[in-house]
This record gives structure tokens, sequence and C-alpha cells, in this order.
């Protein structure tokens, strides 16, 4: 499957902060993030095609885009044939809370928190089962796009400057290829799932508490 409609791509690049925790609590339902995830990356469907990739209804799939829909995440485009709608992302990317559980007062700053951690375990989850399936699938794939396929793990020593850095430079070097802003793409392109994360280490982070703890001690001591 490849973007149906031509005129989804080359879209003007729109990122969203999504701060309102009742949106974040929307896109924790497992079909609404799926639906959503489909429609960042294959651009404007209509419930039914969605239905066959999510493995649920027309119907149901229909509720939760108007769902969707009332957050002002998805949004209804005319259909080309005259028949069913599609629905369409109405932002390019997407970004959960954080500044907001910053500037707060405490409760809202807690609601926002504890609905973005449940959203972003809920896609982890979904990319982790978006490799599996790859792996499964990896000999139906043309050969060309075997040898191009990345599943890579890097363990860096980093200070936060230089990670925030290397992030905005990756940022940087990927933006051009989002697919829904992409207007140039070559014919024989197809969507492609990358994902990035970077964060201190949990061990990195047990090793640093257990040494404020219990110190190493200096030259002369005991």
């Amino acid at each position: 499957m490849s973007f149906t409609s031509p005129e989804d791509s080359g879209r003007p690049e729109v990122r969203r902060e999504v701060t309102d925790v009742r949106a974040l609590r929307a896109l924790a339902h497992p079909l609404r993030l799926a639906l959503l995830n489909h429609l960042m990356s294959f651009g404007a469907q209509t419930a039914s095609q969605c239905a066959e990739v999510v493995g649920s209804t027309a119907s149901n799939c229909s509720y939760h885009l108007r769902s969707l829909a009332r957050f002002g995440l998805v949004e209804s485009v005319e259909p080309v044939d005259g028949r069913e709608h599609p629905w369409r992302s109405t932002a390019t990317g997407l970004q959960f809370g954080a500044s907001a559980a910053q500037g707060g007062d405490a409760a809202t700053a807690l609601g926002i928190d504890s609905a973005e951690r449940l959203l972003v375990d809920r896609q982890i989850d979904d990319e982790a089962n978006l490799a599996h399936r790859a792996v499964a699938q990896r000999d139906e794939i043309p050969a060309a796009w075997r040898d191009a396929t990345m599943l890579s793990g890097y363990s860096l020593r980093l200070t936060p400057d230089e990670l925030k850095a290397l992030g905005e430079k990756l940022d940087a070097l990927i933006r051009p290829y989002i697919g829904l802003t992409r207007a140039d793409a070559p014919a024989d392109s197809d969507v492609v799932a990358l994902t990035l994360n970077a964060f201190l280490h949990p061990d990195a982070l047990r090793t640093a508490a257990a040494h404020l703890t219990n110190p190493t001690p200096k030259d002369g001591e005991r």
C-alpha cells in the first residue's frame, strides 16, 4: 500500500504540540492511535480502507475518526469519486505535552504527564510490533528493499547538549523525506517506517544514583 491520493503528498509542514489532556487520553486508545498513525503514514484514507489495515470494521473506524476530529487531529476531505469521504491528519508531525507540563499548575502538569506516559507506552508498543511484522515479512519484499533495510542500535557516550544537537542534526536530515510533505518523491518510492529514540540509558541512571549514595573515596580517603 502506498499513498492513495497524490494530492495528499507535498503538503505544507504543520507540526502540532498536543497539550490537551483529553486529546492525549483519546490518542492513547489503541485503535485511535493506529488510525492516526496510518493516516500520517499513508495520507488520506476512507474508514473502509483504514478498517482493512487496523483490523476493525468501517463503522467502528468511522466512529473513532470522528472522535479524533473533535480534537482537531483529523479532518474529513471531499471524496474523489463522490462516495465515501476520506479522512486525513490535520498535522504532518506531532509532539506531545512536554512544554505544557513544564509551565502549568501542578494538577494540570500531573494529568498531562500521566496521559502522555500512557500514550508514549502505546506508541512504543506499536513501533515494536511494526518492526516485528517487517522482520516476519522480509522474505516477501523485493531484494532492493531487503538490502536497504536497517535495524540498528547504538550505545553512545554523550552530554545532554551533545544529544540535543545530534537530535537536531538527524531531524534536519530526515525532515525533507517525510511522506506527507515531500513533493519530489521518485515514482518508485514507497512508505518507509523510521523510528528514532535516544535517551539516557536506564542502567546509567541507576549507576549515577548509586554513585551519589556511595561516592568513590578520593585519594587518601577511606
